[in-house]
Parts: C-alpha cells; structure tokens; sequence
C-alpha cells in the first residue's frame, strides 16, 4: 500500500513538473541533428551549454566590441522548394516575423544598414523546419486522462508535449566586409501548453523567433562586455 502511494506521489510530482516547465510559449528541445546546418559546415559547431543553442561555434579571434553596425539579410526558409502554397505563405510570415524581431532586438544596440562598411556585421538567419500546433490534439492532451498519459508517454519519449507546434532554425554571423566567420548557431524549441497555442497555430513557432531574436541580443551584448545585457 505504501509503495502504491509513494508510487502515485511520484507520478503526480512528474506530471507537475512537466505542466509547470512546459507551460510557456516555446522551450529549448532536447536534440537535433547538427548535419541539418546549411549556412556552416556542420563540423565546425559544438555542442552548446546551459542556455546556448543545442549547436554552436564563437570565433575565438574575433573581438565583438569592434562591431557598431549590422546588416540583416531577409530570413531564408530552407525547405521554400518542398512546400506548398499554403505552407509556403505560413512559412513566408514566419520569415517575415523573425525579421522584423531581430531589426526590432538588435536596432537597439546597432545602427542598422544595407552596404558593408568597417566595423560592420552581416547576420544571416534561416528557417530549417518548422510545425504548426494541433487544437484538437492540444486540447485532449491536457484535459483528458487518457490524453494527460499519452501526453505524459510523449513527453517522457521525445521531450516534446502532444499537440504543440515545433521550429528549427539557425544563424551566421560575419564580418560584413570580409566575410570573416564570427559565430554560427542551430537550435530548435518546441512549444509548451499555452492557450494561444491553441487559437494561433503558429504562436509557438513565432513566440521562439521572438525568443532568438532576444537570445542574440543578449549574446552580442555578453561577448563584447556589455553592462545592461538583457537575458530573455
């Protein structure tokens, strides 16, 4: 009987956990394939740490506090030539979103310009893939016992809830005049059991570009010794 109880505490503490860190609009996924970089050579990027894209790569050489401008090239998509018209337009406002929160996040430590000039970056940022939420699914998956446990088995398998949206994406940074890597990075967030979720089915996927655009804010300002640096 005791065991029973300790048993059933631990899988009430279990699900807790999960809807309690879960519950915002994206995390970080427990993995991804490095080999799925198009921007770098794959071999190049490390394994990121705590709060770091799950691949990366920092010039060592490279001093960031030379850098006051950036160019920020349009937001590619990756996989444009498999998708159809309604998932090329789903996709295209994705694209769209991310280049306005990175103009929006780095404008504010960077004058932003279109040629290169010294003491100028070019960042490239692209969309690998990309999954829109499933309501229906979503729903079931929260309310329902059976849908809690499959959610709970999903979870526990994958890291990533029933029913939320997913997005992959990675970045390139360069000397805008020389075209001298300084830093790369691939990541993918999957997204929690927000309502939004389920009214927008790409609010997961946006709310990480938004999330991106604010970590590489945050990086930049770290590298080159900044003292207001904002972790998002």
């Amino acid at each position: 009987m005791e065991k029973r109880i300790s048993l059933l505490r631990g899988l009430l503490l279990f699900v807790a956990t999960v809807m309690l860190t879960a519950c915002g609009a994206s995390y970080q996924a427990r993995s991804m394939d490095a080999q799925e970089s198009k921007l770098v050579d794959p071999t190049i990027l490390q394994k990121g740490g705590d709060d770091q894209a799950l691949y990366r790569y920092v010039n060592p050489a490279v001093k960031m506090s030379d850098y006051t401008k950036m160019i920020i090239d349009p937001v590619l998509i990756v996989k444009d030539a498999e998708l159809d018209v309604k998932e090329r337009e789903n996709y295209q406002k994705l694209a769209n979103n991310a280049l306005v929160y990175l103009n929006r996040e780095l404008g504010q430590d960077y004058q932003i310009v279109t040629s290169p000039e010294a003491g100028t970056m070019r960042i490239q940022f692209a969309i690998i893939d990309a999954d829109s939420s499933k309501p229906v699914r979503n729903v079931l998956s929260s309310v329902s016992p059976i849908g809690i446990g499959m959610n709970l088995v999903t979870y526990g398998a994958t890291g990533k809830q029933s029913g939320v949206g997913e997005i992959s994406a990675e970045m390139k940074v360069t000397d805008a005049m020389t075209g001298m890597l300084i830093g790369a990075a691939i990541d993918k967030r999957v997204g929690g059991k927000n309502p939004e979720g389920i009214v927008d089915t790409w609010y997961n996927a946006d709310q990480a570009l938004q999330y991106w655009a604010k970590q590489v804010r945050y990086v930049m300002c770290s590298k080159r010794g900044g003292s207001n640096c904002v972790k998002p």
